[in-house]
């Protein structure tokens, strides 16, 4: 498999919910009290035949106006157009936004070949949510333009790609694993969103269930060990992608 780390960019958000972007080398976190940094980083994965992306980041489009994560797709050597499956880990505008392109008005599919795979509980509480972090407009869109594919609990969408229900970020967030034959990917969204988080035991206020999404970070972490996972961290601030090592009850990333 080959693997395409999609960068959109470094941002700082705080209660407000909005992502304003933020460059250590002009800007200061001092300016920006109460904040999380964070990365945005989708991830393409050319595994066989199938051109899979995971997550589709904020939907910020460059100074021409094309979308960041098309931008980053061409210099990967593919055409958007050609995506298959655009796989949700959840709909958190950071994490959805990217799933249509907003633009002098103008509203189109970010990928109108692919199919939007996507929890049914997720798509359904996204839509009665009364956080901020949920943009109804953008799901209102797919509803009547995209190819959707509602998954529910836990299985296999096609061969090699596997879906398992986690909860813990959202009431029905959902990580990926995707095995050839030869190599396993997994992408844990926001439940192992940075290799960090595997280096320390801590519960998050910004997750639905933050001791089961603890939880679930050592249980993937062993399993990545044992199984030899590449790991995809899409929050990550140091390694995007890596292999676990666990030892004496020690995370480490390869």
């Amino acid at each position: 498999m080959q693997v395409f780390t999609l960068y959109e960019g470094s941002y700082s958000v705080d209660s407000s919910k909005k992502f304003i972007p933020f460059n250590p080398e002009v800007h200061s976190p001092k300016d920006r009290p109460a904040s999380l940094f964070i990365h945005v980083q989708p991830f393409l994965v050319k595994m066989n035949d199938l051109l899979v992306l995971f997550d589709t980041g904020l939907g910020y489009s460059n100074e021409s106006g094309e979308l960041i994560l098309h931008e980053n797709i061409r210099k990967a050597g593919f055409d958007p157009a050609e995506v298959d499956y655009v796989l949700m880990s959840h709909l958190h505008f950071d994490h959805s936004g990217g799933m249509i392109h907003e633009y002098n008005g103008k509203t189109e599919l970010s990928f109108p070949n692919a199919t939007y795979v996507i929890q049914r509980g997720e798509w359904e509480s996204a839509f009665t949510n009364t956080s901020s972090s949920y943009k109804t407009e953008i799901f209102d869109f797919l509803q009547r333009n995209a190819q959707l594919h509602f998954v529910e609990g836990t299985g296999q969408f096609v061969a090699g790609i596997s879906y398992e229900l986690t909860g813990a970020h959202t009431p029905f967030h959902q990580t990926f694993l995707l095995n050839d034959g030869n190599d396993q990917v997994f992408f844990g969204g926001d439940v192992l969103p940075e290799p960090e988080e595997l280096l320390r035991r801590f519960i998050a206020k910004y997750d639905f269930d933050g001791r089961k999404a603890m939880e679930l970070r050592e249980e993937y972490g062993k399993k990545a060990a044992l199984e030899n996972w590449n790991c995809l961290f899409y929050h990550a601030k140091t390694k995007a992608t890596g292999h676990v090592a666990y030892q004496d009850g020690i995370f480490s990333i390869v």
